[in-house]
């Protein structure tokens, strides 16, 4: 599912905090980098947790199509769903496809660390064509006044832990130095920190114009704060003209688009080792033109569409090369985010590490930098032919149209946060999603398939599973208040291991599955709720844009004593209204607020 970030929601910050929350992002060093004399001890203390972790589980293929045929329920006519008992009895039969499916799937996951892990890489993230701007990208915007930035000691990750669990770790890893290249029909991941010689630069971009600057020594010691502010103002004062064509706005297109005119930019030799250069970079940092000017009241909406596909051609979308796995964004007004690439880690890792930057930064700098002078930053050169320039005009048209087609509101939510369920015993999570389908329900007047991302990091190279928060529990509960009871995160949900079992069919080259073409498995299928918790210690909400044309994306982030969401559509779509959704989800939390309050439960 596509995600996007946006973390702490002021207003306008104000403009003199810019640079300072600039080298919060460069300089907090969030993973701790390493000294290449450390990587040995670091690969071989990530290699023992990993190895613990338990291998994700396939489900029973009974209980998968219980569950399946119970999810169904809400969401299909009576008719439809006695016609797909009747295919899934069909599939399940003794010594039928489904066993030899289920069995294939077993000898792959005992011959894999993860049966699902390298499928769902290639079916969800790396097969996927439309392009990463709106649909898939997450995006991050980090709120005013979080001080001044420094460098950390080497050092390694602190396992993180779920109900008592240590969680997989391998998502952080993949994040730095790393970058995704267009294929004609698949693309790939490229993965520099673990070569010898790890790179030492991150990527700066002013202007459209792209530069290389070392953020280490030759000794392996990292610069300061201080000079790498002095080596961002180099940048800055060399790159002031807009002249240039704004090459970084190809990654913006469709997959297939992009890999063509991929193909002839780095038939240049100039042009291949800059786009080397911005592969193999730690991460790049985007120092964004000012965007128009706006009320208080739209500037977080503004901040948004900025961080997550910055304005269009004629503003900063041509400042990003949106192929890099981690992209941290800082405008004149202030405004400081992070956009990356979806294919390395899910949101929550992201929002863990924005936590810990935002924490790191408030610390004092001890090291104080040495007296000497520092290079200038090397500069990424492109020689742009007649058809790369007419490839860029095609990006900027269709960045345009996708831009237009956008319709997204960000708001808070006052009333009350995750403490007035938690005073109810009951879970937030539950608490909101409950409140979704009954915003949708009162919108639509039915139920619709819900997905919500639940997370698979207590197994090994685990990634996303789908809590189906539409039930018919919930069905009742949006006409009589039911309470559902959903289960997801211990790998025993049904979607994965559907999706395995079709994966399957298509390796063993048997003909599909009647139960995979069914109209049933289409609705199941087509998410008119994309949602998801992304809780994080930092105010910050995600958003993202909805997985179907006439859908809703929503994220939201409950603090102690407020909500953040942000819900998106599309303008395309005559039936779907971003703002409406916002307006019945906020009047649902508060009617169950105060059903809750007129019938108090029995103390216990």
């Amino acid at each position: 599912m596509p995600r996007a970030v946006a973390l702490g929601l002021p207003g306008p910050p104000r403009a003199g905090e810019r640079m300072s929350r600039l080298l919060c992002c460069v300089q907090a060093r969030p993973l701790g980098f390493l000294k290449p004399s450390s990587l040995t001890k670091v690969s071989s203390h990530f290699k023992t947790h990993q190895d613990s972790l338990p291998r994700l589980p396939v489900p029973p293929l009974q209980q998968t199509l219980d569950h399946y045929l119970k999810a169904l329920q809400p969401i299909v006519s009576e008719e439809e769903w006695a016609q797909t008992k009747q295919l899934v009895e069909e599939f399940q039969s003794p010594g039928g496809v489904g066993e030899r499916l289920q069995k294939g799937l077993e000898r792959r996951a005992r011959k894999t660390e993860n049966w699902l892990s390298e499928w769902w890489l290639k079916t969800a993230y790396l097969q996927y064509r439309q392009p990463l701007v709106i649909y898939s990208s997450p995006v991050a915007h980090v709120g005013a006044g979080q001080g001044g930035g420094r460098a950390s000691s080497p050092g390694t990750l602190p396992v993180e832990y779920l109900g008592g669990k240590p969680l997989c770790m391998n998502q952080y890893y993949q994040i730095l130095s790393s970058c995704r290249v267009p294929g004609p029909k698949q693309d790939s991941v490229t993965n520099f920190s673990k070569i010898k010689k790890p790179p030492a630069h991150i990527t700066v971009v002013h202007n459209y114009q792209f530069f290389e600057l070392d953020v280490y020594h030759s000794d392996g010691t990292p610069l300061t704060s201080d000079q790498i502010f002095t080596q961002l103002e180099k940048i800055w004062n060399s790159s002031l003209q807009t002249n240039k064509e704004p090459v970084g706005i190809l990654t913006s297109n469709h997959r297939n688009s992009w890999a063509k005119a991929y193909s002839t930019l780095i038939k240049d030799k100039v042009n291949r080792e800059s786009v080397r250069s911005i592969q193999k970079s730690i991460f790049t940092v985007c120092l964004d033109a000012p965007m128009p000017r706006v009320s208080e009241d739209r500037y977080r909406h503004q901040v948004a569409c900025q961080m997550l596909h910055g304005g269009g051609g004629k503003l900063n979308s041509g400042n990003r090369w949106f192929d890099k796995t981690l992209q941290f964004i800082v405008a004149e007004d202030g405004a400081c985010g992070l956009i990356y690439e979806h294919a390395a880690a899910e949101g929550p890792p992201i929002t863990t590490l924005v936590d810990h930057v935002i924490e790191f930064t408030k610390k004092p700098e001890l090291v104080r930098s040495p007296m000497i002078p520092l290079p200038m930053p090397k500069k990424l050169r492109f020689n742009i032919t007649p058809e790369i320039k007419s490839d860029i005009e095609k990006a900027k048209q269709n960045l345009s149209i996708m831009i237009q087609d956008l319709d997204i509101t960000v708001f808070v939510f006052h009333h009350f946060g995750k403490d007035f369920p938690k005073s109810e015993k009951l879970s937030p999570d539950a608490f909101i999603q409950m409140a979704l389908q009954l915003a949708y329900y009162r919108i639509y007047g039915q139920a619709c398939a819900t997905y919500e991302s639940a997370s698979l990091r207590m197994f090994h190279l685990g990634r996303t599973d789908t809590i189906r928060s539409a039930s018919m529990d919930s069905l009742t509960f949006v006409k009589a208040m039911g309470d559902p009871n959903v289960t997801a995160i211990c790998g025993k949900a049904f979607d994965r291991h559907l999706l395995g079992l079709k994966l399957q069919a298509i390796e063993d080259l048997v003909s599909m599955p009647d139960i995979f073409m069914d109209t049933s498995y289409a609705i199941a299928m087509h998410f008119n709720l994309s949602t998801s918790q992304v809780p994080a210690k930092t105010d910050c909400v995600m958003f993202f844009g909805p997985v179907v044309p006439d859908g809703y994306g929503v994220c939201y982030n409950p603090m102690e004593s407020h909500i953040n969401f942000s819900v998106s559509a599309y303008n395309s779509c005559a039936e779907t209204n971003a703002v409406r959704l916002a307006h019945y989800l906020e009047q649902a939390l508060l009617d169950m607020r105060a059903l809750l309050q007129s019938h108090p439960r029995a103390k216990l």
